[in-house]
């Protein structure tokens, strides 16, 4: 099972300039993902890359920033504020990360095309 994760442009950015290898969600996956494709929000609106999912932390949101700050590519104020009153963090390891030369345009590759609102799971053959 593969999964679209939408991220803002700016954490984007992070990711593919290697400052970012957490990716920070408030809910987990249910079930087993191995791949991720990353879907730049607005104003980009495409499938920009891909990575391997690597291990997924949860915990406390206090542990989880003192475990990934110096690779969260966000400020502590940034994080603090996301996670104000909840009680789990989940922070996603971004591996091998891969940025497609020719962004994928959603809208016209798959014809009906609903951004997640966080995520969404996908098969593995959702891009051929």
């Amino acid at each position: 099972m593969d999964a679209i994760l939408s991220i803002k442009p700016q954490f984007v950015e992070e990711i593919v300039a290697g400052r970012k290898k957490y990716e920070f969600r408030k809910k987990g996956f249910k079930k087993p993902v191995q791949k991720v494709y990353v879907y730049a929000t607005t104003p980009v609106c495409k499938i920009i890359g891909e990575f391997e999912l690597g291990c997924i932390l949860e915990g406390k949101p206090n542990k989880i920033w003192a475990l990934t700050n110096k690779l969260s590519g966000i400020t502590e104020e940034y994080f603090k504020e996301y996670y104000s009153n909840k009680d789990i963090a989940y922070a996603l390891e971004i591996k091998s990360f891969k940025f497609y030369k020719k962004p994928i345009n959603p809208y016209l590759a798959f014809g009906k095309f609903t951004p997640p609102q966080s995520f969404c799971y996908v098969s593995r053959d959702f891009l051929i």
